[in-house]
């Protein structure tokens, strides 16, 4: 019996230290050495990472931020820097801290805008080791509670004043609020053309008037156009720019100019059509009373034979000086038969000499003064008016459409200083 417990505790004595000793050989397989652990921890820990960056953040405007970065380094030996950061945004180099004041004033000189997102790259870097750094960035978007209305401001008074045929030229301009004008729609009280479409802030409205846009129908010889330029935001909300033109009635220069040369032209080619009469008229004239002399002069002869035969000795010369001058009276009715006087067209030569004259005394008066001459339309008329009156009063006067003469030859003939004589008014 004393055998049979010590063999029996014995047995269990030996199957104890069995179960442990295979108990401590499991544990041991299982898990690491604490060494291999500590060393992928520390192996993590060396790469530079920042623990608490925000990718977003939306601040109120008269707010203020500030917030601490953190790195898993000592910071004492890195540097903080920011890169495309909005007005007002800071970040202290040395501990990380951001900081930002989002003034009004900000949002009111147009720096900032309000729901608009700033992506604002931020960095930090081992002062000892370039080479470790972190470049990451985050989002930074700016809020207000208040309202601010956006207006459509165009760059010229609310008032015009022009005249057919300028051209007006001002841009529309967009005085920013809360939310930006998008686009931009614009209205006329009457239909125009000939003008630039605006859709957006600062396009230019460019605009000119044609020269037939005032009527004969509209009072005081101007109209009136009313330009309403109509933005509007994302939200809907309007708000409309308003300029008032008033248009006056003007005159179509290159239109009246082209009228007077033709007028102009006209009645310089009829000038040229009168002294080419009047050199007709003069020569006739001319050759009549060179034929009317001659019988004068053979009148007088004959008279003055007639007296020294009747004086001679001869009986046969007594009754020729008895003859000629009988002849002598025979020839006047065959002077006036032959070549009778040319009153009538004496006369019409006068009347179209100074009719010349008169024409080219009022087309040198009505010539054209510096490049715009404002009395071209009066200057036109009157032209015309006299142009007809000439031709109504010399309308028996035959006026040949070509001749043989040049405008150089009908000149010097018409100036020649014995016609200008023969044609000189004489005192009494």
């Amino acid at each position: 019996m004393t055998t049979t417990r010590i063999y029996a505790t014995l047995l269990f004595s030996l199957i104890g230290i069995a179960s442990l000793n295979k108990g401590y050989s499991q544990d041991t397989t299982a898990r690491p050495p604490l060494s291999a652990i500590d060393s992928l921890r520390i192996s993590q820990d060396t790469v530079l990472r920042i623990r608490n960056l925000n990718p977003y953040f939306t601040l109120h405007v008269d707010s203020t931020l500030n917030y601490k970065l953190e790195i898993n380094k000592e910071p004492s030996h890195y540097f903080w820097f920011l890169k495309n950061s909005p007005v007002g945004l800071r970040i202290n180099k040395d501990n990380g801290t951001l900081t930002f004041k989002a003034e009004k004033s900000y949002f009111l000189s147009g720096k900032l805008k309000y729901d608009n997102e700033y992506k604002v790259n931020i960095g930090v870097q081992n002062l000892n080791d370039p080479k470790e750094r972190v470049d990451t960035s985050f989002t930074i978007l700016f809020f207000t509670t208040e309202i601010v209305p956006s207006h459509v401001k165009p760059s010229v008074s609310s008032t015009m004043y022009i005249e057919e045929g300028d051209t007006i030229s001002f841009k529309v301009e967009c005085e920013t609020g809360s939310f930006p004008i998008e686009d931009i729609t614009f209205f006329s009280n009457i239909p125009i053309s000939n003008y630039t479409l605006v859709k957006k802030c600062d396009d230019e409205f460019r605009w000119s008037p044609n020269y037939d846009f005032v009527k004969e129908t509209d009072s005081a010889k101007q109209k009136f156009v009313l330009l309403s330029f109509v933005g509007s935001n994302k939200f809907h909300n309007r708000d409309t720019g308003v300029v008032k033109i008033y248009v006056k009635d003007a005159l179509n220069y290159p239109v009246a100019l082209n009228d007077y040369n033709k007028v102009s032209k006209a009645f310089s080619t009829y000038i040229l059509q009168l002294k080419y009469a009047f050199v007709q008229l003069d020569k006739k004239v001319k050759k009549t009373k060179n034929t009317r002399t001659g019988f004068d002069l053979t009148t007088a002869t004959t008279a003055l034979g007639g007296t020294i035969f009747s004086s001679a000795t001869s009986t046969s010369a007594q009754t020729a000086g008895k003859i000629l001058p009988s002849a002598g009276v025979a020839l006047v009715p065959v002077k006036e038969t032959v070549s009778p006087p040319l009153t009538a067209e004496q006369n019409s030569a006068s009347l179209v000499r100074s009719s010349i004259k008169r024409l080219e005394y009022i087309l040198r008066e009505n010539s054209l003064v510096g490049e715009r001459d404002m009395d071209i339309n009066k200057k036109t008329t009157t032209l015309k008016n006299e142009l007809k009156q000439t031709q109504v009063q010399l309308i028996d006067v035959p006026v040949d459409e070509t001749n043989n003469m040049t405008e150089e030859q009908l000149n010097e003939y018409f100036n020649n200083p014995s016609v200008s004589k023969k044609y000189r008014l004489k005192s009494k």
